[in-house]
């Protein structure tokens, strides 16, 4: 009898244990349904913070990046470091600022820029542009002042850039330009080039 007694009781507890294991589980469930939202909803917010991508419209700046290509854009660079020549920028087009551009640095602060016979002057030294397709066929003279850049697109002739309206104020940059990540096959890591004295 005692037995048969300790026999209903198992069931008994065991009856009233399992629904708690269930209802324990479907808190869990939510619990974790939960935690990978708000974890989705941090990552989001984190990646747009410290990043943009931006869709390449059009041909200004061929042949380093083509009409579509999409590129991941550092907007913490400059925190960490300065602006160099080279750079491929990111910023609010001055004329409208809603509008963004891609833009290679020429000048920074202080530089005099000059075109003259397809070639291109920084403070009076030629640089070598291994990254344009055909030499500017335009000529011209600027003075960057401060906290201005001078920016132009690596497709020199077709490019709507400083030589056409003029200085970028440097308040305007969204970021960096780092990376070609679509199309696969155009993946590319965008280094920084360098700005050096043509021989």
């Amino acid at each position: 009898m005692e037995a048969c007694l300790e026999t209903i009781n198992e069931e008994a507890q065991t009856e009233e244990i399992k629904p708690i294991e269930e209802k324990t589980d479907w808190k869990r469930f939510v619990l974790d349904i939960l935690e990978t939202i708000v974890l989705a909803v941090v990552l989001f917010v984190g990646i747009n913070t410290l990043s943009a991508r931006v869709r390449v419209d059009g041909y200004s700046m061929r042949p380093t990046l083509e009409d579509g290509e999409f590129v991941l854009v550092s907007k913490l660079s400059y925190f960490w470091g300065d602006v160099t020549r080279g750079d491929i920028v990111v910023f609010h087009f001055p004329l409208n600022p809603e509008e963004e551009l891609i833009k290679r640095v020429i000048g920074l602060p202080g530089d005099r820029v000059m075109v003259e016979n397809g070639q291109v002057y920084v403070n009076g030294q030629a640089i070598s542009e291994p990254y344009i397709a055909q030499s500017p066929l335009y000529l011209g003279e600027w003075l960057v002042e401060e906290n201005h850049l001078f920016v132009l697109g690596d497709n020199r002739n077709n490019s709507n850039d400083s030589k056409d309206w003029g200085l970028m104020p440097m308040e305007n940059l969204v970021g960096k330009a780092v990376l070609i990540y679509w199309p696969p096959p155009m993946w590319n890591l965008l280094d920084h080039a360098d700005v050096v004295a043509a021989q």
